[in-house]
């Protein structure tokens, strides 16, 4: 294992603002270096994987109707399984991202793509590319930082009903793609009565038209179309989206949630700087080390850290990008998370059971406030509120 020592403090230490700029400017010609190249090369890379894909569902399909046979059904789910993870790893999330949008191809134009999950791509369009993306681990504000009712930060306030949060993570788990297609809906907030019901209509329309059309096509058209054995294409395609949860979910909770990324309050970012925007993006963020089966499948989310910097370049440039990346983190003394995928997902766990339990009070000094004091960031290392993807930083 390769792990960065790093504890849950934000990774800006001793940095001076010079510094946080200079680490900025380097990663940003990181990114200009790559623009540059992205061509050919890239277009048929995503091309295989969509070819790929493709002849995984069809065969996956076709063997799931032969499903009397077990040997079949067997064959036919891990096959209807690797296309899922293929569309929704490494094609459906990069394209959105719009990381293919340098072909012109009408199929693979971030704004247009809509991908096989019950989430609507538009409100991932928001919910993700603009509201993780920007806000990233910035409790309050970033709703992936626990989806809506785990406690994975110190800051979000503890509730009785976090000790049931381990098996909240084994549910939304099995149930992933619901439960990234319903976070952005702001159902808690609805709940809880911040937010009125008239006012949250209007993103329950999208969400219930596309995850009525996913729900009819694999649990209904496809069964109805195999007669006889009709139940054993809904069980195959149940397992399979069932195996596509479990996967996307420990890939993305491994890459957010282990024990070394820091959390931010709102204080700790306000008025960020580009480059302390890519600061936080290194802390915020963790990689899974592993070979190329892991990185194709995990749709290079297993370079996390080179992700959230570089959102909207080719994902499958991001094995190349990460020794530089690294190599800027060690030269500024930045830590740098990686670690097996084991080592990612035991760290995780710990993570949850720790936060679901009742925070332990430090006994409080004579004189000392009961009121907790944001800190602050140091000055010039912070940067406002934008899409990564918008204007380049300039060296300060």
């Amino acid at each position: 294992m390769n792990m960065s020592a790093m504890t849950n403090d934000a990774p800006r230490g001793s940095l001076s603002a010079e510094q946080i700029a200079a680490l900025g400017a380097e990663l940003e010609a990181i990114r200009r270096r790559v623009e540059a190249e992205v061509g050919e090369d890239d277009a048929r890379y995503i091309r295989r994987i969509v070819a790929t894909q493709r002849l995984a569902e069809i065969g996956g399909r076709a063997l799931l109707f032969a499903g009397a046979l077990p040997p079949a059904w067997v064959a036919g789910t891990m096959l209807l399984s690797l296309s899922k993870i293929l569309e929704n790893m490494e094609i459906g999330h990069n394209v959105i991202h719009g990381q293919y949008d340098f072909l012109n191809d009408p199929v693979l134009k971030g704004t247009r793509y809509e991908w096989d999950i019950v989430c609507d791509g538009d409100q991932w369009r928001h919910a993700h590319n603009y509201m993780h993306h920007t806000f990233t681990n910035v409790v309050g504000k970033d709703r992936d930082v626990g989806y809506g009712f785990l406690r994975v930060a110190d800051q979000q306030p503890w509730q009785p009903l976090h000790l049931l949060q381990p098996l909240g993570a084994v549910a939304l788990m099995m149930l992933f793609q619901w439960g990234i297609a319903m976070h952005d809906l702001e159902l808690d907030k609805v709940l809880n009565g911040e937010l009125p019901w008239r006012d949250a209509l209007p993103k329950w329309r999208p969400f219930l038209r596309k995850a009525s059309r996913q729900v009819l096509k694999d649990y209904v058209l496809f069964p109805w179309l195999a007669g006889p054995v009709a139940p054993l294409v809904f069980a195959g395609n149940l397992s399979a989206n069932a195996i596509r949860n479990v996967w996307a979910f420990l890939i993305i909770f491994c890459g957010h949630f282990p024990e070394a990324t820091h959390m931010y309050s709102p204080a700790e970012v306000e008025g960020e700087t580009r480059a302390g925007w890519y600061l936080r993006q290194i802390g915020g963020s963790a990689n899974i080390e592993g070979g190329p089966w892991l990185h194709i499948l995990s749709g290079n989310l297993s370079h996390q850290i080179e992700h959230h910097l570089f959102p909207d370049l080719p994902a499958c440039r991001y094995a190349e990008i990460a020794p530089q990346v690294k190599a800027a983190c060690q030269k500024y003394g930045v830590p740098y998370a990686t670690g097996t995928f084991g080592h990612q997902l035991r760290s995780v766990a710990r993570r949850i059971v720790r936060l679901a339990l009742p925070p332990k009070r430090a006994p409080m000094r004579r004189g000392e406030s009961a009121v907790p004091t944001a800190r602050s960031a140091p000055p010039g290392s912070t940067l406002a509120f934008e899409s990564p993807s918008m204007e380049p930083i300039a060296a300060e």
